[in-house]
């Protein structure tokens, strides 16, 4: 009988197992999120956050998953990790020792990468940590309270040590969930952020409405879009380039070998949700930054580079691009694709194996990149332009819906691949060898 359905979650341990182990370890970082640092007045912070809704804070508010607005020990996010693996991979293109690492030493090189993207992290959110608490000290609510009790150095060291640890705990939760859950841990933390945000950015909608400052005809235009967004990731997420290859056939003794037929998928939006997360991670940093400092030309240039400004949403297309380019080239080579197929006696119908299908296939997945990058950047930065003329939530957005559905899709297809393999080996267990007992 085919296993299908959640119905069948009872019959399969493992599976059960690791969706418990992905629900307690998100559940511990939701805990996390809303234990504040100390020293901080939680009513004062409030009421600054309340001042700076869709601007650049709200933006990594979303991506933090509140603990920004909380100032808890995961304030910071995931958003450090990201920065470092970005680093590490674009190091790995000028580095031949990185690149070595990467691709020659197996398990043992990717450890090894895995540690120094740890260390990477700890020295990038010790900076980030220290410029908080320098520029926590120096902010006021709207009613003039200061944000810290006391401040100092005391204040910064503590701060600093408590967002490291935290971030550090998030990082390991991460590996944690993708070593014994389902799914990616770092996409599923953004992703529990996101979801945890909507009901929140629901009401607010709803006082917006209820005050006047929303037009009920605004909420129906925007309700369409996000329907119309949503329709349109499932479909481009599902899109396939398929390239078809033929098997040669040969004879093995009296046995005929070979002389099938199927395709090579290319997805049109092959890097998924890494490009808008990582483009976000890139823009945060330094804006974020900027926006905590005392001088006035740094918070003039952070206000430059506001999520519905011109500058802001160039440089973030500019980005996507990019990485949509450089992380399909990470995980995709068409030079390994065209090796296997050499000798596996597949071939491309009229391309001649070897360099020439090389050449094809990186033509082609780079006409389709280009089109995913396209499509992820419309998504990304249209709604963005709604979000600010209607004071929607960012929750709302295209990115963050862009990441929902991904990470969602991403999560269904796990299970249904664990239930997919459970029937076969089902089945397996069911046949019995002749001449056995």
């Amino acid at each position: 009988m085919a296993l299908s359905g959640v119905d069948n979650l009872a019959r399969l341990p493992e599976l059960r197992s690791k969706l418990m182990w992905t629900f307690l370890l998100l559940a511990a970082y939701r805990i996390g999120v809303h234990v504040p640092i100390p020293g901080v007045d939680s009513s004062a912070l409030a009421d600054f956050f309340a001042s700076v809704q869709n601007t650049l804070f709200g933006l990594f508010d979303m991506f933090s998953g509140g603990g920004l607005r909380n100032l808890s020990v995961f304030a910071l996010g995931i958003m450090p990790y990201i920065s470092a693996s970005i680093i590490l991979q674009l190091l790995q293109v000028v580095s031949p020792d990185l690149k070595r690492l990467a691709k020659e030493e197996g398990a043992a090189g990717k450890r090894k990468l895995t540690q120094y993207t740890r260390y990477a992290t700890v020295l990038i959110t010790v900076i980030q940590g220290l410029g908080i608490a320098i520029g926590l000290e120096s902010m006021h609510s709207p009613a003039g309270a200061p944000v810290v009790l006391e401040a100092g150095w005391a204040f910064r060291l503590v701060t600093i040590i408590t967002l490291t640890a935290g971030t550090v705990l998030i990082m390991w939760l991460g590996e944690q969930i993708t070593e014994k859950g389902l799914g990616n841990g770092i996409s599923l933390i953004i992703f529990s952020g996101i979801v945890a945000g909507i009901p929140g950015g629901i009401l607010k909608s709803a006082q917006l409405i209820s005050a006047g400052d929303m037009s009920l005809f605004a909420a129906i235009v925007i309700l369409a879009l996000m329907g119309l967004v949503l329709a349109g990731i499932v479909f481009v997420e599902r899109a396939q380039r398929r390239i078809p290859i033929h098997y040669a056939k040969r004879q093995v003794g009296r046995k005929m070998f070979g002389g099938q037929t199927t395709h090579l998928p290319l997805r049109v939006n092959t890097a998924g949700v890494i490009p808008p997360i990582f483009a976000s991670s890139l823009l945060l940093f330094p804006a974020t930054v900027a926006n905590f400092a005392t001088s006035d030309w740094l918070k003039s240039v952070a206000s430059w580079f506001s999520p519905h400004t011109i500058p802001y949403n160039i440089l973030f297309i500019a980005l996507i691009v990019f990485f949509s380019f450089f992380y399909t080239a990470i995980i995709f080579d068409p030079k390994d694709i065209a090796e296997n197929l050499k000798k596996g006696g597949g071939f491309i119908p009229g391309i001649r194996p070897g360099d020439k299908t090389k050449e094809y296939i990186d033509k082609v997945l780079t006409r389709i990149t280009l089109w995913g990058a396209i499509y992820i950047s419309v998504i990304s930065v249209l709604p963005m332009f709604l979000i600010a003329q209607f004071n929607v939530p960012f929750y709302f957005g295209g990115t963050s819906l862009l990441i929902l559905v991904g990470v969602a899709m991403d999560f269904m297809s796990q299970i249904e691949s664990h239930l997919i393999s459970r029937q076969y080996e089902g089945l397996m267990n069911k046949t019995r060898i002749k001449g056995q007992r």
